[in-house]
């Protein structure tokens, strides 16, 4: 096994904090002795998130906007690095709404970095998505080849990591881009229109609901459990090798696994819990537009410039994730 290095004794900005990855960041980085401040508006995080950790004397929450540029000054103030989570996610929100998707991922990132880079924070990680790969058909994914964008929150997350990149060569200032693969773990959003699979799917089989799979379920994706996340994070922060900075890199297990294949592992983890749900019949409907048809990500960069070591493969984290689900779902 490897031992992994995570940051300690330092002060970190979690934007996005009351959100699904943004939470389990400060849980882990309250667990390694750092101070934290969180800052999020609860547009798609929760307050409960938050509350989690409010008793802690070493966390400090800020209820603001990353579109407000004072808000993102006042976050910074004091900090050594940004882990910057914020942002308005999902391709179907995008197209139904791509005005307020641009002024969060752009404007809103761009706050933050001019900030970031004012307030002379050591190293500014955010989050950027494998969406920015749109119509490249050649798998795995490569970092240095990406396609045409497919969706309005693509061409924010393509522009985010372009002014991260003008940011190094401009000002010097250090950014890691970390493009996550397919997240998903604890509190993880199971409701509402724009719920991702995992969770979305985990939620209809406990209730006994048809999941409905957009397309014929041979679409396949490179799903990423939290913890490796968490991971990509600390080691972003601390890597000391100078190749490594202002870069992008893929955040995956680097396996494929299409969604027929996904039903089928978590009807049978689930049906241990409760046998009926084997039974359970799983629906087909219209394809996503927008949606990337194949993703598996090359993570020999991340393995070779940052020392990213991903243990936790999709089975061992739907574990995980079920446990957490069961124990949530089935007492509200």
């Amino acid at each position: 096994m490897v031992i992994k290095r995570k940051i300690s004794g330092s002060r970190v900005l979690v934007t996005g904090a009351a959100g699904f990855i943004g939470s389990n960041l400060v849980e882990d980085l309250l667990e390694n002795d750092n101070e934290v401040v969180g800052l999020d508006n609860f547009a798609t995080g929760f307050k409960s998130n938050i509350d989690l950790f409010n008793a802690d004397r070493a966390f400090t929450f800020i209820e603001g906007d990353i579109r407000n540029v004072r808000d993102c000054e006042k976050a910074v103030d004091g900090v050594d690095y940004v882990l910057h989570q914020a942002a308005l996610g999902s391709v179907p929100r995008s197209i139904k709404n791509p005005i307020t998707t641009n002024e969060v991922n752009i404007n809103g990132f761009l706050n933050m970095l001019s900030a970031s880079k004012e307030a002379k924070v050591k190293r500014f990680v955010f989050a950027t998505s494998s969406s920015v790969y749109g119509d490249e058909q050649r798998l795995p994914k490569v970092e240095a080849k990406i396609g045409k964008p497919l969706s309005p929150y693509a061409i924010t997350k393509v522009v985010g990591e372009q002014y991260a990149k003008v940011y190094g060569d401009l000002y010097g200032f250090e950014t890691i881009g970390l493009r996550y693969f397919n997240v998903f773990g604890k509190r993880q959003d199971p409701d509402g229109d724009y719920a991702a699979a995992i969770p979305k799917f985990i939620r209809h089989f406990i209730q006994h609901d048809s999941p409905t799979i957009h397309g014929d379920g041979t679409q396949s994706r490179d799903f990423t459990f939290i913890d490796n996340v968490i991971h990509a994070n600390h080691i972003a922060m601390l890597s000391t090798n100078p190749v490594a900075v202002n870069e992008v890199y893929n955040v995956a297990f680097g396996e494929s696994t299409n969604l027929n294949e996904l039903i089928e592992i978590l009807q049978g983890l689930l049906s241990s819990f409760d046998p009926a749900i084997a039974n359970v019949e799983v629906k087909y409907g219209p394809e996503r537009i927008g949606d990337v048809r194949h993703s598996l990500a090359s993570i020999v960069k991340a393995e070779t410039l940052l020392g990213y070591r991903p243990e936790i493969d999709l089975k061992v984290g739907l574990e995980r994730a079920i446990n957490w689900y069961w124990d949530k779902l089935t007492q509200s």
